[in-house]
């Protein structure tokens, strides 16, 4: 594999370094830079400028909506959005809902929802987790039950979801719910698309140890659902849902993430100083650094393996665990020796700095606001999506048979 980017290549970098420049608010990457919080109104503003242009749902087929990139060209793009701070695009509807709906959707389902993903008609959330189905994610309970009265072909569905990062925005919500309860636990299972907005939905916050609604509980009781609303066949949903996994843990590796949290490491590595040098150019740390970013270069290629594979058609089975493994490995090892690089500045958080407006006292330079906050936020990267330790097992039996 040819790792170095054609002339081609390198002049469609131009033109995205040309488009984030042009294009990407001053305001908003500045936010993203010091690690502050977006709001609603960011992550829609963003999401708006990158659909004018056509480049939001870049790994959709031209047809629905995506821009036609190659593997390499999605790699360019994703990278240099990091690097320039650019918002994460939010996941759910883009990256997660759209593929499966593309793969596994009728015709009517994805001409009514592919265009409201991309319009942000329709802000989606993530109905997985429950309180006794995280990492084993077959063991849902949350029930959907089929029925046919005066109003139509429906299902009832009861029960409950956690964990639901961004709920509290989202006005539909992809589920797995069990409809068959006598089948095997992954075949008794469906795929629903659920209006947040119907009777018997209710969202409770969940308020994080920072002190944020970032993730909630959903609710369900006897909530109808239109039945035109199963994606792919009834007991069939566990295929959207791994399908729609490999995605997210893919995602979750944040290649571009690291690249760019990495400069910022060694930015701060050259001005904070041990013994009146550089901590740069202490041994013990600067060798920390460089293991981070020889293996950081190692899954760049892994990476490009996989949406190349992706790209020609096939589906990433262990290698979108292993990315899951290493690229959360990778970003919590970062914001770890970035917090150990400010020292005592690293130390104090204060959630009100991490907001606009925020005119109070702060300690030490301004990239330390956010140190202790993402410090302690990417300890989750390594358990949600599916917890290391299980992608651990999906490996030994996809690669090994065990």
């Amino acid at each position: 594999m040819d790792l170095n980017f054609t002339p081609e290549e390198e002049a469609f970098r131009s033109e995205v370094r040309a488009f984030l420049a042009a294009k990407l608010p001053v305001r908003l990457s500045e936010k993203v830079r010091s690690g502050k919080i977006l709001e609603k109104a960011d992550m829609q503003e963003w999401h708006a400028i990158l659909n004018e242009r056509g480049w939001l749902a870049n790994h959709w087929p031209e047809q629905y909506g995506g821009p036609g990139w190659t593997a390499v060209e999605k790699f360019i793009f994703e990278n240099e959005c990091a690097l320039a701070f650019a918002p994460r695009i939010v996941p759910f509807g883009v990256n997660m809902l759209g593929p499966v709906l593309i793969k596994y959707g009728n015709e009517a389902q994805k001409s009514y929802w592919l265009p409201r993903i991309l319009n942000g008609a329709d802000w989606w959330c993530q109905g997985y987790s429950e309180p006794g189905a995280g990492s084993d994610l077959a063991a849902v309970k949350t029930t959907a039950v089929r029925g046919i009265d005066a109003q139509g072909d429906h299902f009832i569905v009861n029960g409950q979801k956690t964990w639901t990062t961004l709920g509290q925005h989202a006005n539909m919500i992809f589920c797995l719910v069990r409809t068959n309860r006598e089948a095997k636990k992954q075949e008794g299972i469906s795929f629903l698309l659920i209006d947040m907005e119907s009777p018997g939905v209710e969202v409770r916050p969940i308020i994080t140890l920072d002190g944020e609604h970032e993730v909630n509980e959903v609710f369900f009781s006897d909530v109808r659902v239109p039945a035109e609303n199963l994606v792919g066949e009834e007991n069939k949903g566990w295929t959207c849902a791994k399908y729609l996994l490999t995605y997210e843990r893919t995602n979750i590796a944040g290649v571009g993430f690291s690249v760019a949290a990495l400069e910022q490491l060694k930015g701060i590595a050259g001005t904070q100083t041990k013994n009146g040098k550089p901590l740069a150019d202490d041994p013990a740390f600067a060798a920390r650094m460089a293991r981070v970013e020889i293996d950081l270069e190692n899954m760049k290629t892994t990476n490009l393996r996989v949406i190349a594979a992706v790209a020609g058609g096939g589906v990433p089975g262990a290698e979108s665990s292993m990315l899951k493994i290493r690229g959360t490995e990778i970003r919590q090892e970062i914001s770890s020796l970035a917090r150990r690089a400010m020292g005592v500045y690293g130390r104090p958080f204060i959630a009100e700095a991490l907001k606009d407006g925020y005119t109070g006292e702060t300690f030490g330079p301004d990239y330390a606001s956010a140190a202790a906050s993402r410090y302690f936020n990417n300890r989750k990267l390594s358990i949600f999506g599916g917890s290391n330790e299980i992608q651990k097992n999906i490996i030994s039996k996809m690669i090994l048979g065990l």
